[in-house]
This record gives C-alpha cells, sequence and structure tokens, in this order.
C-alpha cells in the first residue's frame, strides 16, 4: 500500500435526491437544480438557492484551476462519476479514498438548515444510501462515509446505525450546528447518544473545516475569482482552530475516551500553536485546579484525535513531533483546487523526505488503515 487519502469530496449528480424522495409528498422541496437568468445552474433545497457547488470545489480537474464550472453540464466526470474518479486515483498513486460531500455540505451542513425534520432525514439518508450503491459498489477502494440529520437526536443515532450497517466508516457532523439552526451548542449534553454511538460502533467521528463560514475572515469583493478563491483556500484551514480548542476542553473526549475524531480540511500549520496554546491558557488561567481534568487538553488530542495534511511540509515535520505522527493523516483533497492532484503521491513523498520509514508509513496509510479498518 503506497497513500490512503483521508479527505477527498464526490460531487452529487442532479438525480442523487430526484430519485429517492417521494415528488408526491415533496414535489419541488427536493434538492434540484435550476438555470439562471445569467445562463448559470445554481441547486434549490427547500426553497433556498445554493450555488452549484456549494461551499466546494472541481478546480483539480478544471483547465484553470482558478475556475469554477457554472453549469452542471461543465462539471468533470471525474468529480461524479465513481468509474472516471477511480481513473483520477491511479493517475495520482492512490490506494483508498475517504470520502466526504460537496452538494450536501463538505461539513455535511446543507440539510442541517432544513427545518422540517422529515424532509431533512430523507435528504440524509438519500445521500448515504447513493454513497453506497453508485461508489461503494463500484470499488472498495472508496472509503464513504455518512452524514446525520441534527434532530431529534434519537433519529440521528438511528440513521448512524443503519448507515454504518450498510457499510459506511466514519460519521460526518457539521461542526457548528446552532450556526444552521436552533440547536444547543456542540458540547451540550443533547449530542452525547451520537458520540456514544460512534463510540459503540467503533467509526470516527468527523468535522471539516469550512462548513462554518462565520467562522472565517470572507474574501474582499474587489477581488479577482482567483484571489478569491485562494484567499478562502488559505483562511478556511485556519477555522478549526477553535473547532479543535473547543473540543479538548469540553470533556466529550473524557467522557467517551474510545472515541475517535478527525478534523479534515485543516492543514497542519495550526495544530502544534491549538494545542501548546490551549494547555498554557489551561495554566495560567488555573483552569485544571478549579476543574479537575483527567488529561491536559493535548494530551486528550494525542490519544484520541488525528488532523489532515495534504501540502505543508514544514508543518508536518513539526507535527510529527508534536502532537505525533500517530495523529497524523494525509490526503490528495481530491477535487479541490489546492489538491496535490495529479502528483499526489510525489509530492507525499517530497513532504516526508529525510523522515523515518515508520513515519512515513504512518502518515501515509497505516494511521488512516487502522481508522478506517481498510484490510
Amino acid at each position: 500500500m503506497r497513500f490512503i487519502s483521508a479527505d477527498d469530496h464526490v460531487i452529487e449528480h442532479p438525480e442523487v435526491w430526484s430519485r429517492r424522495l417521494s415528488k408526491q409528498k415533496w414535489g419541488s422541496r427536493i434538492p434540484h437544480l435550476e438555470r439562471q437568468a445569467d445562463g448559470s445552474d445554481c441547486w434549490i433545497i427547500d426553497g433556498a438557492k445554493h450555488r452549484l457547488l456549494g461551499n466546494g470545489s472541481a478546480g483539480a480537474f478544471m483547465a484553470d484551476r482558478g475556475s469554477e464550472p457554472r453549469t452542471w453540464s461543465a462539471v468533470p466526470e471525474s468529480g461524479w462519476a465513481p468509474g472516471e474518479r477511480l481513473k483520477a486515483l491511479d493517475a495520482a498513486g492512490i490506494d483508498y479514498s475517504v470520502l466526504y460531500p460537496t452538494i450536501a455540505g463538505i461539513a455535511g451542513e446543507t440539510f442541517g438548515a432544513i427545518r422540517d425534520p422529515e424532509l431533512e432525514l430523507d435528504c440524509v439518508r438519500a445521500y448515504n444510501d447513493w454513497l453506497i450503491e453508485e461508489w461503494a459498489a463500484c470499488s472498495s477502494r472508496f472509503i464513504p462515509q455518512c452524514i446525520i440529520p441534527l434532530g431529534p437526536i434519537d433519529t440521528a443515532v438511528a440513521e448512524i446505525k443503519r448507515a454504518v450497517a450498510k457499510g459506511h466508516r466514519g460519521v460526518i457532523v457539521p461542526t457548528v450546528p446552532r450556526h444552521l439552526r436552533d440547536l444547543p451548542h456542540i458540547n451540550d449534553g443533547y449530542y452525547d447518544p451520537v458520540w456514544r454511538t460512534c463510540e459503540e460502533l467503533a467509526v470516527p467521528l468527523c468535522f471539516h473545516a469550512g462548513g462554518s463560514p462565520e467562522l472565517q475572515l470572507p474574501a474582499y469583493e474587489g477581488f479577482s475569482p482567483a484571489i478569491a478563491a485562494a484567499f478562502d483556500a488559505i483562511a478556511r484551514p485556519a477555522g478549526a482552530v477553535p473547532i479543535v480548542s473547543n473540543l479538548i476542553v469540553s470533556r466529550v473526549l473524557e467522557r467517551f475516551p474510545n472515541l475517535n475524531v478527525v478534523f479534515a480540511g485543516t492543514s497542519l500549520g495550526w495544530i502544534s500553536f491549538t494545542l501548546e496554546a490551549t494547555d498554557y491558557e489551561f495554566d495560567q488561567f488555573g483552569v485544571s485546579k478549579q476543574i479537575p481534568y483527567e488529561l491536559k487538553p493535548s494530551e486528550a488530542f494525542r490519544r484520541q484525535c488525528y488532523v489532515v495534511g495534504w501540502y505543508d511540509q514544514a508543518n508536518l515535520r513539526r507535527a510529527c513531533e508534536y502532537p505525533g505522527a500517530a495523529n497524523i493523516l494525509w490526503a490528495a483533497r481530491l477535487p479541490m483546487a489546492d489538491s496535490s492532484w495529479p502528483n499526489s503521491l510525489s509530492s507525499s513523498e517530497a513532504c516526508l523526505h529525510g523522515l523515518s520509514e515508520q513515519t512515513r508509513t504512518q502518515v501515509l496509510w497505516s494511521n488512516a488503515a487502522a481508522l478506517y479498518k481498510v484490510e
């Protein structure tokens, strides 16, 4: 085995929901594409407009990475057709690909904003079934991860169990549910049944940076499209800093010591700072003297969490020391504009040059293989 890409995205085609949701029951509320007056396509989901690729991208497969398709016919087939994606994996030296959504939200956030729980559940189930039926059934090299409805919580638990039984190997949860609708804070005991279910089923809980745009500075309106896209790619990973620091002080990891958590789309430059800063401020404010914690925040992270990198060579070396190579996954980031494709394996090996064979093996594939049960 050479390389397991731990953060890739599928692009959902227009019939994912129209084939699976009842037209008699839902009518025009079913997610569908509509042509706009300017000739572009957008998604209409329960009456709300969404960009053709939401917060995602197909830039890696475009002739110009700074541009994105404006109509569905311009979306590269490697983005949405599993057979064509396999060819892209082969071209880049990728053995297995861990899948996140695009239209359903790069962090599974799109349907969390739907206030009708029945429609939310039907949309979520349609995506989860489609990923198994079209991608996982095409090849065992695709590692599917399910999304969940955000309420009621017993419905979320039931969907996790159903999806994992069908073959999903990870559970994607929006990073800040209360940004989507009136929901409790992510630390609230309301979500404990979700964490408990992931722990019991031994599937990782996955947070993806960029699913809560409120956490990052929007690009200046005067930027060109290419500069705006580059700025977004720079700013997006930094949005993971409050997500990680919150989780490791929330006591969720303490209450669920066998729960594994993945932070995807985040890069590695900030992780050492986040862990060091959280430990430091805990000491400075005397938090551990007031509330006894079993572990320091950084120790809880090292015991249970993973961070995904894909390009940052200098920061990779530091992260391999702190928090440690056992906590790092690597990705090609297909088909995002900042993906390493088509040179994913060679560029990854260049980033890892000079590190031990054990470290290279851990980062490129063995950590992910153990986490996602790749035999």
